[in-house]
């Protein structure tokens, strides 16, 4: 015997093989657009942790945290704390200018 289920989905009733269809169309559709994009963020947009960027920028965990009072920004998740290299390199180009 065979489980039939019933969602409802906002106002409107979906049985189980309808929202696996929609669901199954709207992961392909996620897919392609990934791969159509190249499937991975551009090389400057990853998250750098803080000793990946000391040790990419050169300089010691201690100047990366002073520079980071100073206005460095960076995101913190949970505890851990990460840097954009895309938002790291235009302050850097930008205090060069000035």
């Amino acid at each position: 015997m065979r489980c039939f289920f019933i969602f409802i989905c906002g106002m409107d009733l979906i049985n189980h093989e309808a929202l696996s269809r929609c669901i199954r169309d709207a992961v392909r559709a996620e897919l392609q657009e990934h791969f159509k994009t190249g499937g991975s963020p551009p090389q400057d947009e990853r998250l750098l942790s803080k000793q990946e960027l000391s040790e990419e920028l050169g300089v010691s965990l201690v100047t990366l945290t002073d520079w980071m009072k100073k206005g460095l920004p960076f995101l913190r998740l949970h505890k851990r704390v990460y840097f954009k290299k895309s938002e790291v390199l235009a302050i850097m180009q930008q205090k060069i200018k000035n």
